[in-house]
């Protein structure tokens, strides 16, 4: 396979930086898991006749509480969902990475003058 070095070292950059962005947004569902695992909690702690409300806008706006502890449920869901989602394409990120690595070092060995 004779690929050009150049094609090939600009793919692997690529790959990167699209890794980065799986990491970040990686790490953005995890906050986002926190928050909602800390309001899952706080639910837990509420009497039954405790009133819940939601902000809507710049507005708090009364819901029923299994409506809202429902609301947190599935968003929990989701944001695992796609957690997983995302860890498989920062595997699959990763693999591309080293499959362009080693292609980078074959290129490399066989253009160095052989001795």
């Amino acid at each position: 396979m004779s690929a050009n070095p150049n094609d090939i070292t600009a793919k692997y950059t690529s790959l990167q930086h699209e890794l980065e962005e799986h990491v970040i947004a990686r790490q953005k569902l995890e906050t986002q898991l926190q928050e909602n695992k800390i309001v899952q909690d706080e639910f837990e702690t509420l009497k039954e006749d405790s009133q819940v409300y939601k902000l809507t806008g710049n507005v708090l706006l009364p819901v029923e509480q299994d409506e809202a502890k429902s609301n947190v449920l599935k968003r929990l869901e989701f944001i695992n969902t796609e957690i997983k989602r995302c860890e498989d394409n920062i595997k699959s990120k990763q693999t591309q990475l080293e499959q362009l690595r080693s292609e980078i070092i074959k290129l490399q060995a066989s253009q160095s003058p052989q001795a």
